[in-house]
């Protein structure tokens, strides 16, 4: 496994942790720069929420509904949630990877949201 195999994936499913320990995936867009790979997600999230209690993760590389397929990549690793600067940062990278995808997604939500974008950027280190 290497970092790239994720940045390749058009998909992969990030497993985070409930304070009981119980594990959940969810197929999420990421994208790869230097040696850390980022996440954008909604602020409110559960995902954002368990992080902050456990920065554990498990990233795999999946489709769009979360399948994993027998011996597709996947790694442990440590996530933390970004600052501002740190959330617009990975959004530029993620645009920049799914260009008119990102753009179909977070356009009209952003319009909805009277301009406001209450999101926050992940990084993932392994």
């Amino acid at each position: 496994m290497t970092l790239q195999d994720f940045a390749r994936s058009e998909y992969v499913s990030l497993t985070t942790y409930r304070k009981n320990g119980t594990s959940v995936a969810t197929p999420v867009w990421a994208a790869a720069e230097g040696d850390v790979l980022y996440v954008w997600t909604r602020s409110d999230s559960w995902k954002v929420k368990r992080i902050r209690n456990n920065g554990k993760v498990v990233v795999t590389v999946c489709d769009v509904r979360g399948r994993i397929t027998e011996g597709a990549p996947s790694a442990e690793g440590a996530a933390r949630l970004l600052d501002e600067d740190g959330t617009r940062a990975a959004r530029k990278l993620l645009a920049r990877k799914y260009t008119w995808k990102f753009w179909l997604v977070d356009w009209p939500a952003t319009v909805a949201r009277l301009g406001k974008r209450p999101h926050t950027g992940i990084a993932i280190t392994f």
